[in-house]
């Protein structure tokens, strides 16, 4: 079959913030060859929506209202669903990460990521269940699971360090009423452009949100809170 008649690889995410959700949707979406099929706030939406919804990938968000999505994940197998998942986190427990090797987790996304990010792990996901066939040989085989592990980190856009993100993420996430670019400048020891930019990346990420704040003079200034305080 060639990939123009290729069914498209139907995806459910598993989100509970809207915002987030709503974005990763979107990014599916852009995805050529990948299809949303719809969206699930909790682990019992989820299992109800896998019970009437044929599904393919789980794009499964760990820190769910109900449940943890590990657990979704066993009781899903448990129940005789089959589909694979990759799951999205900010944890960074690599006994997790074991774990959920053993209950189908292809693939873990670490929050925020971009959308360059999620297409890459999609890209390789697609391309690992396109194989088909008997292996030659050990190299074959080796080759196959390769295509489900990225090359290296990856990368962001032009001009931002990961090292950097993580502390505007950081005082982004530890500021309970928001703040601005120059107040993230300012906690973080970096200029208030600069701010600015690991703001807006992190808003197109669907992990930050902005809006204006009025003062007594001049012009309002955006204000960046974090989406979800976990």
């Amino acid at each position: 079959m060639s990939t123009a008649d290729a069914q498209p690889i139907r995806v459910l995410v598993v989100e509970d913030d809207p915002v987030a959700a709503d974005a990763h949707v979107m990014y599916v979406g852009r995805v050529p060859g990948f299809v949303a099929v719809g969206k699930a706030h909790t682990g019992a939406e989820a299992r109800r929506m896998l019970d009437r919804t044929p599904v393919d990938l789980l794009l499964l968000d760990l820190h769910l209202p109900d449940v943890h999505g590990l657990q979704l994940a066993r009781s899903l197998r448990a129940a005789g669903h089959h589909t694979d998942v990759i799951a999205v986190t900010s944890a960074r427990d690599l006994t997790m990460v074991r774990e959920g090797v053993s209950l189908g987790v292809v693939q873990y996304v670490l929050k925020p990521f971009t959308f360059a990010t999620l297409r890459d792990r999609l890209v390789r996901y697609a391309e690992f269940r396109g194989t088909a066939g008997e292996a030659s040989g050990q190299d074959e085989v080796d080759r196959a699971l390769a295509t489900l592990r990225a090359p290296g980190p990856a990368a962001l856009p032009k001009g931002l360090s990961g090292p950097t993100l993580e502390r505007v993420t950081g005082a982004l996430r530890g500021s309970a009423e928001g703040l601005t670019a120059a107040g993230v400048a300012e906690a973080v020891g970096i200029s208030r452009i600069t701010a600015r930019r690991y703001l807006e990346h992190l808003v197109d990420a669907g992990r930050a949100g902005r809006s204006p704040q009025y003062g007594q003079v001049g012009r309002p200034e955006l204000v960046y809170r974090w989406v979800r305080g976990r």
